[in-house]
């Protein structure tokens, strides 16, 4: 059966035709958290022992340390302070809301002012044992001794250093929701530190005090100031309107309020034109009155005036009765009847009586009505006349206002100043502090430092991250390949396997051994391998590795033992013409080989050999020639290569290392494809890529990476590269 390979002889096709027919798997990246947790494993001893040299250092300084003990005194910050009155003081009141409040005060009980107060009022300003207690004391003239006691000249130095060693042993502490405050002193010495915490909280009562008080005089010397330039201002104003009231002749009333207190000014023209208004207005009505009535008169003087007139109303009465009288006697008599006459004579007579009574209540409405309109017009003339006043007055009193205006804004201002002077005078006598002690400071009976379990644990998480920035930085400088899964990352080359490191078998008892993890891994090569080409497994290619040792050898031989025991008929060929080792695995010499095929010998038969126990053929690397890289740079590889193909399935070379021989690229060029073997924490990776660049520059196709001699439980990365590693062979059978 004449198995020959499809690609022409001598070499490949260009490595961008034949990568297209390789499946391409995308990498699924590594989470971050587990690439971190495979590092700390990984340099977990590292971590370690950098964790117990920070525990050792840790316990040798605490037990080295001096005690310290720490007096704490409490005290209550209010937002505002007692009031005996409710008159202000000069200090703005903090609100509920107002935290700027309390940081202030935090901030002056850490004030230096405070310190060396502190410090002047226990004396220690002169005491050389504060100073040597604290290691305060320098090598200036100012701590110079002299008789045992400090020069003078130089205490404002030695109170400067002395507030900020008292600064830098206080601490003070807010009480979360609450408006206490813990004010603690550190030193070696306990009653000093009582003595020291006491002292500050007692002064910054008493400076708060005292600031109050100087807030407050400074307020009542601010405003006495501003009192007498506002009492000028008021005395000026007043001037200035009574001479312009003089020189215009205006004069103003002053006008009570509903209570009785002044209010506003009033003009006498005002009030006079107010008054006759009001009577015209009267006047107007008296006269629309007076010519109603006039106006009601009828032709014969019948009005209702007239109607309501008693006089007028009795004498119709009496011509009503006489009226009936003569109309009775008509009856009887006849009109030129003397009876007759008379009582006509008479009712004559009463009507030029009626007619003279309505003629006189006629005129007298007509009187009233004329009257009526003559005041009228009189009042109307006036009214126009001070209308006329009342205007021009208002025009002179423009500037009039302007200048009562002014008068009465100092006089407010006055009044204002002069309320708040007196407020002041009365708040500045009291003296209510908002700051009190809640509890002094106690003489603590053990120390606060050193604290054994807080110094060791502080030293253990120091070390745990010195430790990690230790292993962070390993990780970055080391290059050698111990994750399968940095084959592909950090190579660029698809990961066929991962080999594990045998230990207790050689390689050839392990191949033998069908149920072995060397057996098992290789096999997995051999099915991704499978993966590389459309035919599945390659029919030529060649094992090579940057260096010697990196098991290409072994890898090469596990490959033709796994293809031949699947029933293949497979040649391996030991192209390591150097340092040939194929020949060991079948016990026999390697005076016959490829190096004689090379020369011109084209006996192929005479130059195999068999490897029963292994099931397949192979060919030793014959005698090692001058110069290797001169035979393998002929066309007698390539030819060899196809003539093996005829007979065999696969052809498998075991291929020199790479760097530093010309070998291995010439090997990759006449085969298929090449398997690369990268030993396990055993090399750079950028020794690695130096190498797969020489085979990328002889166009040879890399089907992918082989990881040797790894070891799952030294990588410690959490994978399961076991292919059943460290499982029960008891289990299988």
């Amino acid at each position: 059966m004449n198995l020959a390979t499809p690609f022409p002889p001598g070499g490949n096709q260009p490595v961008a035709a034949t990568l297209d027919r390789v499946p391409q798997v995308e990498a699924v990246p590594t989470p971050v958290l587990r690439q971190y947790l495979r590092m700390v494993v990984r340099w977990r001893y590292v971590i370690l022992g950098i964790m117990a040299v920070c525990v050792l250092l840790g316990l040798i300084i605490t037990l080295l340390m001096t005690p310290k003990y720490t007096a704490t005194a409490s005290i209550e910050i209010s937002r505002e302070s007692s009031k005996v009155t409710d008159i202000q003081g000069v200090e703005r009141e903090a609100s509920l809301a107002d935290q700027e409040f309390y940081q202030t005060q935090y901030g002056l009980l850490k004030s230096r002012s405070l310190s060396e107060r502190v410090a002047q009022q226990l004396r220690l300003v002169d005491d050389p044992k504060f100073f040597t207690l604290f290691g305060a004391a320098d090598h200036t003239p100012a701590f110079d001794l002299l008789n045992g006691r400090y020069p003078a000249g130089g205490r404002v130095e030695r109170q400067r250093v002395a507030g900020k060693v008292l600064r830098d042993n206080l601490s003070v502490t807010p009480t979360r929701l609450s408006r206490l405050v813990d004010v603690a002193f550190t030193s070696p010495d306990p009653a000093f530190s009582a003595k020291v915490a006491n002292a500050w909280a007692d002064n910054f009562i008493q400076t708060n005090l005292e600031r109050k008080v100087q807030a407050t005089s400074y307020g009542r010397n601010l405003l006495q100031r501003q009192l007498g330039q506002a009492k000028e201002r008021l005395d000026e104003s007043q001037r200035q309107l009574v001479n312009y009231a003089s020189a215009q002749q205006i004069i103003n009333l002053p006008s009570q309020s509903s209570d009785g207190r002044a209010a506003s000014e009033r003009s006498i023209v005002a009030d006079d034109l107010a008054t006759l208004n009001l009577a015209l207005s009267q006047s107007t009505a008296d006269r629309i009155q007076a010519e109603a009535r006039f106006r009601e008169v009828g032709p014969a003087g019948a009005s209702t005036e007239a109607l309501r007139n008693n006089a007028i109303n009795n004498l119709r009465q009496r011509r009503a009765e006489l009226a009936a009288e003569y109309q009775r006697l008509m009856i009887q008599f006849k009109p030129d009847y003397p009876a007759s006459k008379a009582v006509a004579s008479q009712i004559v007579q009463l009507d030029r009586s009626i007619a003279r009574e309505e003629g006189r209540v006629t005129a007298s409405l007509r009187a009233d009505y004329r009257e009526a309109e003559e005041r009228e017009n009189a009042l109307r003339r006036k009214v126009n006349s001070l209308k006329a006043s009342y205007l021009d007055l208002r025009r002179r009193s423009i500037q009039y206002n302007i200048y009562q205006q002014e008068v009465d804004t100092n006089r407010a201002l006055y009044d204002g100043l002069l309320q708040r002077f007196k407020e002041i005078g009365v708040a500045g006598g009291v003296g209510i502090n908002n700051v009190s002690v809640v509890d002094a400071a106690d003489t603590p009976q053990k120390p606060s430092s050193p604290r054994l379990f807080l110094n060791i644990l502080a030293s253990l998480l120091l070390g745990c991250g010195l430790g990690a920035v230790a292993a962070f930085g390993l990780e970055q400088i080391d290059e050698a390949i111990a994750d399968p899964a940095e084959v592909e990352r950090r190579l660029g080359l698809p990961l066929l396997g991962a080999i594990p490191k045998l230990r207790d078998a050689t390689p050839k008892q392990a191949l033998l051994d069908r149920k072995s993890d060397l057996f098992d891994a290789y096999l997995a090569v051999q099915t991704s391998l499978s993966f590389t080409t459309e035919r599945g497994v390659p029919r030529s290619f060649a094992v090579t590795s940057t260096r010697p040792a990196e098991g290409k050898s072994t890898t090469a031989l596990a490959l033709a033992t796994t293809l031949a025991r699947g029933h293949r008929k497979v040649l391996l060929v030991d192209g390591d013409m150097r340092s040939p080792s194929v020949h060991q695995f079948g016990g026999v010499g390697h005076e016959r080989g490829l190096s004689n095929f090379l020369a011109g010998d084209d006996d192929i038969p005479s130059m195999l050999f068999q490897m029963p126990d292994m099931s397949l053929m192979a060919m030793s690397a014959g005698p090692i020639p001058p110069n290797a890289a001169e035979l393998l740079m002929s066309n007698r590889l390539g030819m060899l290569i196809d003539r093996l193909l005829e007979q065999f399935e696969h052809v498998i070379i075991d291929s020199p290392p790479v760097m530093g021989l010309a070998d291995a690229p010439l090997i990759a060029s006449r085969v298929e494809g090449v398997i690369y073997a990268v030993e396990s924490h055993g090399i750079r990776s950028s020794l690695v890529k130096t190498a797969l660049g020489r085979l990328a520059s002889a166009n040879a196709r890399i089907f992918g990476g082989v990881l040797t001699k790894f070891e799952a439980r030294k990588a410690n990365y959490g994978y399961d590269y076991g292919y059943g590693y460290g499982r029960s062979r008891d289990d299988d059978k």
